[in-house]
């Protein structure tokens, strides 16, 4: 690695990174596409307690714009997007179609994930032969997603769905009640795009490049889990990318910049309280969040329930360039519900009603009950604000 040619300030590397993933600053006029284009990667979960994981992504991007533009800037003909395995499950800039060449032929030369096939060929087959006849379909469409035991028990025609989809002959670009809808590469990618091969290296660069741009400042390991790849891929071409060295305060890893990260340091920004989903890029890597903002944060949902110590779908909050707390969300009715707020810092109870008023608003919510406040000596200040912004 070459000498360091940037150094960073632990606020400059969060402002970097903020001002990088579209959370400080003016907002994005240009809608869910232009902002996909921002954080080139949004994951999706089947959770929805306020809404689902990918609309919170862009809620607290855009604020609170209605959630029918929301799916129709991801999905559909007129998108300009397509779903693949990149840090997981995501929404992906359908212009890094090409970029994930080397994870298509990758998948292909492993073989099938966890679920097998009795007859590849005969269900694969199939499975081409509906699309080409009939045009996009879903698995339900197809014939069934499941045998009909538990959630995992895929149906054959699921099975090979996923497989052609983890090859790239199927792509996803539309959804229908949140199930995935299959259809012909061929037909669904743009020529430009569809005959496009790139080497092995040049996807890496290409997805180092982007993962970069989205998070401003990073080490090789925050490259590497952006976009799902190894932290060795990372190591051996990085050097071959535009990103800039660069060393952040406190960071005992060195890291790389984006070409236009320095130039945000000359403008002051102003920043935002809003709402974080757990599965934001923001805090995708657990160690990167604790480097960063210095703050611990574990989705809980898969924890059991008493075990939990903040909540089922804890969310953190971002208040300014920090992460100032925690809120356990649920809705009751017309009734926002923060089942447990964690207030981490002097001023989060400030930040923390922002963020409630805002996505009250954003649900066609009329009141916010503040049930268990953490510390409990600072339940009455929480409770004061939040009453005297609903009134």
């Amino acid at each position: 690695m070459a000498e360091p040619e940037i150094s960073l300030s632990a606020r400059e590397a969060r402002r970097v990174t903020l001002v990088a993933q579209g959370l400080v600053g003016a907002r994005s006029t240009g809608g869910p596409a232009t902002m996909l284009r921002r954080v080139r990667a949004v994951q999706l979960d089947t959770i929805s307690v306020l809404a689902r994981s990918h609309e919170l992504v862009t809620f607290a991007r855009l604020g609170p714009i209605g959630r029918a533009r929301i799916d129709k800037g991801y999905w559909g003909p007129a998108s300009a997007t397509f779903e693949y395995w990149s840090h997981a499950a995501c929404i992906l800039p359908l212009e890094d179609w090409p970029a994930y060449g080397f994870q298509r032929r990758a998948r292909k030369a492993r073989g099938h994930r966890w679920h097998r096939l009795e007859d590849a060929d005969k269900s694969c087959s199939y499975v081409r032969d509906r699309l080409r006849a009939e045009g996009p379909l879903s698995a339900r469409e197809l014939g069934g997603a499941k045998k009909g035991g538990p959630w995992w028990d895929w149906s054959e025609t699921k099975i090979a769905a996923e497989w052609l989809l983890d090859i790239g002959e199927l792509v996803c670009r539309q959804r229908k009640g949140f199930q995935r809808v299959y259809d012909l590469a061929e037909r669904a990618i743009p020529a430009e795009l569809l005959g496009i091969e790139l080497s092995d290296e040049a996807c890496q660069v290409r997805l180092i490049e982007a993962a970069g741009g989205a998070l401003g400042v990073a080490t090789t390991g925050d490259l590497a889990a952006y976009h799902g790849l190894r932290r060795d891929q990372v190591e051996q071409v990085v050097a071959k990318t535009s990103l800039l060295p660069a060393t952040v305060e406190g960071w005992d890893q060195p890291a790389y910049v984006s070409e236009s990260a320095p130039g945000v340091l000359d403008h002051r920004m102003r920043g935002r309280a809003v709402l974080v989903s757990p599965f934001d890029s923001l805090t995708w890597y657990r160690e990167r969040t604790e480097r960063l903002f210095g703050f611990r944060h574990r989705l809980e949902a898969y924890v059991p329930r008493a075990k939990r110590v903040h909540g089922y779908f804890s969310m953190p909050v971002l208040g300014g360039d920090r992460l100032v707390g925690l809120v356990d969300l649920g809705r009751l009715g017309h009734t926002l519900v923060a089942k447990h707020v964690s207030l981490e810092t002097k001023d989060a109870a400030v930040h923390v009603t922002a963020a409630l008023v805002q996505a009250a608003t954003w649900v066609d919510s009329d009141n916010i009950v503040i049930e268990r406040v953490t510390p409990t000596e600072r339940t009455s200040e929480l409770r004061g604000l939040v009453a005297a912004a609903q009134s």
